[in-house]
């Protein structure tokens, strides 16, 4: 009997305990929910008057130094390998230039244009009017916009080019894109990794309103690739 009530005493005394343990924790929780650090910094850190370190950790405000974005543009841009790569595209360019289907004052559109060597090639040629547009902006040379939903009126280009058409989700309404936003005449002018003359064949099938003019193995950047070349025969509206 006696040690029947020592057992419910014992096990009184453990849910309480436990009861009280619980509490604590939840009261421990939530002051630490509740309470912000004044700094992300440890008390004993060097003084370090050239940074800024954040009020807080909820203080998401960059702290770190930035350069404006014309001279991280600049930098960029004086670099070897953009300069390698602007050449590299320019040499893909002058054949179109030579069979007469490239002016200054052409209207081009660049697809996928990443961050925008194609638009400062053609820039570079004396290409006046050239539009870069990427899935994400690289301002100034390229914009945002979604290749396979172009927010330009039909027929708004006289070329339209792309070195990254076999990366496209979905082929056959880039090139549909393509078609729709150059003029009846104009150039859709491709880059895919190298291939034969059947998938040549397979890509040209892609674009239903532009008939076949050439098709070339070239080296863009070090890459074997193969470019083809179609003019508009009709709207694709």
């Amino acid at each position: 009997m006696r040690t029947t009530t020592m057992e419910k005493e014992i096990n009184t005394f453990l849910r309480k305990l436990s009861i009280a343990a619980i509490a604590i924790a939840s009261l421990t929780l939530i002051y630490l929910f509740l309470q912000t650090p004044d700094t992300c910094v440890p008390p004993e850190a060097p003084s370090k008057p050239h940074l800024r370190f954040p009020k807080s950790s909820c203080d998401f405000t960059s702290t770190r130094p930035h350069l404006p974005s014309d001279k991280k543009n600049n930098r960029l841009w004086s670099s070897r390998d953009w300069n390698n790569k602007l050449h590299s595209f320019s040499l893909i360019f002058l054949p179109i230039r030579d069979l007469n289907l490239l002016h200054n004052n052409s209207k081009i559109l660049c697809l996928s244009a990443g961050a925008g060597h194609e638009v400062a090639a053609l820039q570079r040629l004396g290409v006046e009017d050239v539009t870069g547009v990427e899935l994400f902006d690289s301002p100034p040379l390229v914009s945002r916009a979604d290749p396979h939903n172009l927010p330009f009126f039909d027929g708004a280009f006289d070329l339209a080019f792309t070195a990254r058409f076999d990366e496209a989700l979905f082929p056959a309404r880039f090139a549909a894109e393509m078609e729709r936003v150059v003029r009846v005449g104009g150039v859709c002018f491709v880059l895919v990794g190298e291939c034969d003359a059947y998938e040549v064949r397979e890509i040209v099938g892609l674009f239903r309103n532009s008939r076949f003019v050439s098709s070339s193995n070239v080296n863009l950047i070090g890459i074997r690739m193969t470019s083809i070349l179609m003019r508009t025969t009709k709207s694709s509206s």
